[in-house]
Parts: C-alpha cells; structure tokens; sequence
C-alpha cells in the first residue's frame, strides 16, 4: 500500500468470521487498522464511534440489515467514506441495487483474488484522498474568493471615495483658479523646478499680450526676459518690490519666495499696470 499523510481505517462488514480474519490478515504488514463487525448495525455503531473511516467493505447478503441498506446509511450519514461490496451472489440485480441505492465504488465477487482486492483497496484509497484534497481546495479557494470580494468591496468604497475626493478637490481648484481670474492685478507661480504653475488672466495679458502659453513649461523658456530677471533676483534676495517695462508698457511688481511643509519652494509675482490702483 501507499504511504499516506494520515493512518488509514477500514471497516470490514461480513456475518462470517473467517472472511473478516482473512482480510484482518491481508494488512498485517501495512499501516492500517482494520476495524469489523459481524452486522450492518454493528458497522454504523463503529463508524459513528471511530473518525474517520476511510473505507467500508460489505458483505452483500447478512441477516438482518442486508448490505445495500448498510451501505445506503454509510453514503446519507458519512458520504465521504469509500464503499466496496464483496458478493458471492454476482447477479445483475443485485448489483445495480448496491450501485444505485449504496453509491458503490466497486462490486468485487467472492471467492476474491487477493492481489485484485488489494489493488481495488488501493485505488478506492487514492480516490478518497483525492477528493479529500478537492473538498480542502475547495474551502481555500472559497476563503480566498471571499477575502478577494470583501477586498474589492473596500477597493470599490475607497476608489468612489477617493473620485469623489478628487471631485471636491478639482471643484475647490477650479474656484480658486476663477478668484484668480477675477482679481485685477496679474498673478504667477513658479515651482522650485522653475516650472509656471501658477498664471491669472490678468497676468497673461500683461506677459504675453495675446501670445500663446502653457503651463509646465520652463519660465525661461517663454516668460519675458524682464520678468526672469526679476525672478533672478527673487531667488537671490528673497522679496522684492519694483518696477519693469513689459511690452512698452511699466509693471509694478511684488516678488516672494514661499516654503510649504514638503520642503517645496515657490516663487510668486504680483503684477499691475503702474497707475493701476495699487500703491508699491
């Protein structure tokens, strides 16, 4: 026999006690324990006593509870259990009886070939293990589908939250952009990559004077060149004031570098028309 990851029951079932020795004797030299009983009624006793038992092997004819009705029991209370019938009454009509009532795993006549019934014990084993390991990965299989969909319900709850966090946030940015819009001096950001982040409606009208500009690009690479001077000197002195001529016509300006949490540095430009209203 096969060695197995746990010790294998099997319970013999037959009215004549030299069939039972017989097959008691067969496992001597194998680990496995033989378990038997002289009655149907004393085989449910032992299987509702000992768990598990791995395979049931029944007479077909006993007084009393004849083996069908015993087998019919082991598959409704333990249909786990691999059930074998040994029969010296091999007639087609019991034997459909053992398989349709008893969901037998195997018809084996008496008297039996030895070597047959090991193997025939052999693969009824296989078979049991094997459905063991199906019903195992099964569960695991079910677990992690469960931990999948509550992971995915989580997914689902965080991603509608974060859309509806963005939402928020793009409405807050949008606000913000159109106050920037609406004030009358010119506004721009640069980031501490010299990148424009940051530029109002009134601060394109005063730089580029209907020309085309976008967001991301470099400051030197578009910006006039009054204005990265003054960011030159912004960077250098931190903050200041004064005046320069964009496209003919004097700017006042207000220039500060600012520091947020991450370390980030930003450089901010205020700029008016002179005679715009704002005093310097």
């Amino acid at each position: 026999m096969k060695t197995r990851c746990e010790r294998v029951r099997i319970l013999c079932i037959d009215d004549e006690r030299n069939v039972l020795r017989c097959i008691r004797r067969m496992f001597l030299d194998d680990d496995i324990e033989v378990i038997t009983a002289g009655s149907g009624e004393e085989g449910l006793k032992a299987l509702a006593e000992v768990s598990p038992i791995h395979l049931v092997i029944s007479d077909y004819r006993m007084p009393g509870m004849d083996g069908v009705e015993f087998l019919k029991q082991v598959y409704d209370r333990w249909p786990e259990t691999i059930r074998i019938v040994l029969s010296g009454y091999a007639d087609i009509a019991s034997i459909v009886e053992a398989v349709n009532k008893g969901h037998i795993y195997q018809f084996i006549p008496k008297p039996w070939n030895e070597d047959e019934l090991r193997f025939a014990i052999s693969n009824a084993l296989d078979t049991y293990f094997l459905q063991k390991k199906n019903v195992e990965l099964t569960k695991d299989l079910k677990k992690v589908n469960d931990e999948l969909r509550v992971i995915n319900q989580n997914l689902e709850s965080m991603v509608e939250e974060r859309t509806l966090e963005i939402q928020f946030q793009n409405k807050v940015l949008k606000m913000s952009q159109n106050i920037l819009d609406a004030l009358p001096v010119g506004v721009v950001g640069m980031d501490s990559e010299e990148l424009v982040v940051q530029c109002n409606q009134k601060a394109k009208g005063i730089l580029f004077d209907g020309e085309e500009y976008y967001f991301g690009m470099n400051r030197r690479s578009f910006l006039p060149e009054e204005i990265n001077a003054v960011i030159d000197r912004v960077l250098i002195e931190g903050e200041i004031s004064g005046s320069t001529v964009i496209h003919g016509t004097q700017i006042h300006y207000i220039g500060n570098v600012k520091t947020y949490e991450n370390n980030q540095d930003v450089v901010l430009l205020v700029l008016f028309p002179y005679g715009g209203g704002m005093d310097v």
